[in-house]
């Protein structure tokens, strides 16, 4: 449980962040190119709504795709 919990904490932090983390580079990129511009293009409503969402789906990706073991 601690791999979702860091993806959901990253991509709250910065969006895009947590699906670094989770080895997902072009939805990571496109959280960093979305959530800011919402920030700005709506003065702050749906920029909430984006940092959420975006945690969230870091968190549910996570969860739903465990990393491999090393043995």
């Amino acid at each position: 449980m601690e791999r979702p919990g860091n993806a959901a904490v990253l991509s709250f932090i910065i969006p895009g962040l947590g699906q670094f983390y989770n080895g997902k580079f072009l939805r990571g990129l496109v959280w960093l190119i979305i959530t800011p511009g919402l920030w700005i293009g709506s003065g702050g409503l749906l920029g909430w709504l984006c940092h959420v969402l975006s945690s969230y789906m870091a968190y549910q990706w996570a969860q739903e795709n465990p990393p491999l073991l090393e043995e």
